[in-house]
């Protein structure tokens, strides 16, 4: 079972390995981790993804709330959440594959963004299962670097939420 933490904290020096901290004492797993201010620029959101059992995830929460500087935790499952993440992939091609690739970009909606004699850099901005699945349907052979930075997550809107 996986978890998101949407974590609302203080935005000083050493917060970050507070709640990282937290989770190897506890031998808790992260999955993913993403940092950055929120439109208050003394508030960061730090999005957690997490898994294991329920009484381990709900641990995870109780945890989290009793730290100093944590402001507000929101917790949500995937079903959930809007999440994206993003990747650049570096790819070796040729004239053999270089169609086929380009073709892998195109149905994914990922961009190419950089290109050199035999190699190219593709970006995408999408859910952790496609990211996933462009690196699948790479394949291992032509991939010769991968960057990706963790899963930033929303609550999805509600009707009550919203305002006419």
């Amino acid at each position: 079972m996986k978890r998101l933490y949407s974590v609302l904290v203080e935005n000083r020096a050493g917060v970050l390995a507070k709640v990282s901290g937290l989770f190897a004492r506890r031998c808790f797993n992260i999955d993913s981790l993403a940092v950055g201010e929120t439109a208050d620029p003394a508030v960061s959101n730090i999005t957690i993804v997490s898994s294991g059992e329920r009484r381990t995830l709900e641990q995870i929460e109780k945890q989290l709330n009793k730290k100093i500087d944590v402001i507000k935790i929101k917790t949500f499952s995937e079903e959930e959440s809007i999440s994206r993440e993003l990747m650049l992939v570096k790819v070796k091609y040729n004239r053999n594959n270089r169609r086929e690739i380009m073709e892998i970009c195109e149905i994914l909606e990922a961009r190419i963004v950089d290109m050199s004699k035999n190699l190219m850099m593709i970006q995408i901005c999408d859910t952790p299962e496609k990211t996933a699945l462009l690196l699948q349907m790479l394949g291992k052979s032509a991939i010769t670097e991968v960057a990706r930075c963790g899963t930033l997550a929303l609550q999805k809107c509600s009707l009550s939420d919203q305002t006419t």
